[in-house]
């Protein structure tokens, strides 16, 4: 039996251990020991990015701008990178420099490569920071994946972003007719309300731990920006 090789190790601002350990040609990061995101199921991670561009639409001529807030194992990304054309434009926010050092190295061969197509701008940063700066100069689409939802591992303090506040500045942070995509680990009816006041239509998308997998594990919650906000 082939062993658990850890291969980087970091503290989280919680001062949890988190850990990026590679079997047998998978990855995983796990926190304290429980897995965060791993690499043989990341079907959800591929359906956020599917379903975030799936209706993006600029006007002709524009180049697409879009917003992953969390690069993880690159899977989201590298589904966004599938669906835009060579002149879109992908932020991906990423709270760790460490995560960005390992998909650099230790996961070049797994989506880390994406990180040098030129369409893709890595910004170590807390994404509420992007979304706050985003109000004037708001993106076409979002996708989310922080911190498994409203369950926080890493920063207690990423509740903020599923809070009343933070769905708020997710639709000041869009264009008209724009969409965001959220992940959760779990059906939350707190995200798809404070979305919903956030004035968007929303549609809970169930999503699978892999492709083949007979129920659904985890929960995505696409937010569309109607084309025009009524005055409220």
């Amino acid at each position: 039996m082939k062993p658990n090789i850890t291969l980087a190790e970091t503290k989280t601002p919680n001062g949890a251990r988190m850990t990026l350990v590679e079997h047998d040609g998978d990855y995983c990061i796990r926190v304290n020991g429980q897995q965060l995101m791993h690499s043989s199921v990341s079907t959800s991670e591929l359906q956020l990015g599917v379903l975030g561009c799936e209706r993006l639409t600029v006007a002709k001529g524009a180049a697409p701008r879009v917003l992953i807030g969390g690069l993880g194992l690159g899977f989201t990304l590298k589904s966004v990178l599938q669906a835009l054309d060579p002149k879109a434009s992908v932020e991906v926010a990423e709270l760790f420099p460490e995560i960005v050092a390992w998909n650099r190295t230790f996961l070049a061969g797994l989506n880390g490569h994406l990180l040098t197509d030129p369409r893709v701008t890595v910004l170590v940063k807390d994404v509420r920071a992007l979304l706050q700066r985003a109000v004037h100069a708001p993106y076409d689409a979002i996708m989310l994946d922080i911190d498994n939802g409203t369950t926080a591992m890493v920063k207690n303090e990423n509740y903020k972003l599923y809070s009343e506040g933070g769905m708020r500045l997710i639709a000041a942070a869009i264009k008209p007719g724009g969409r965001a995509a959220v992940w959760s680990a779990c059906p939350d009816p707190f995200i798809e309300r404070r979305l919903t006041k956030a004035g968007f239509a929303v549609q809970a998308v169930p999503a699978k731990l892999y492709e083949n997998a007979k129920r659904f594990a985890y929960m995505i919650y696409v937010a569309d920006k109607p084309a025009k906000l009524s005055d409220t």
